[in-house]
């Protein structure tokens, strides 16, 4: 999938007006993922991702591994996007699935061993959501808000 099919892909599952909005959210998604995981699994997932995509995810973040939580993900996500936390929180689920769909399991399946879900961790199976439940069908449309 190159660059215009996944901006397109994802401008239509998150129904977003325009390229600059669309960017926008995959920046944001996967800028704040990158900065949240190790710098090897950020480079595994964006090895698969267009190229004018992939930097989002490993080179963009300042420092790679940081610890924060699923709330403090989508507030992040939230700031840089300029949307409302839970359209923040959609969007990322939607832009995951999307990548979810472009890169091998094993890549996939070590970014959710770098987001655990435990006692002292908010809930980061919030992000695969849509994924674990089938993947984003045209049917579903946008059900934020």
């Amino acid at each position: 999938m190159n660059f215009d099919e996944f901006t397109g892909e994802v401008q239509h599952r998150l129904e977003l007006p325009g390229t600059g909005e669309t960017v926008r959210a995959i920046r944001a998604t996967l800028s704040t993922l990158g900065a949240r995981i190790p710098k090897d699994a950020a480079e595994d997932l964006a090895a698969s991702l267009p190229m004018e995509i992939n930097w989002y995810l490993a080179g963009a973040p300042e420092a790679y591994g940081q610890r924060f939580d699923w709330s403090e993900f989508v507030e992040r996500v939230a700031e840089i996007e300029q949307v409302k936390g839970t359209d923040a929180a959609y969007h990322a689920r939607l832009i995951v699935d999307l990548v979810h769909d472009l890169v091998p399991e094993s890549d996939f399946q070590q970014l959710r061993d770098q987001l655990p879900e435990s006692e002292d961790d908010e809930n980061w199976g919030e992000l695969f959501e849509v994924v674990d439940g089938g993947g984003w069908h045209e049917s579903q449309g946008a059900e934020a808000t």
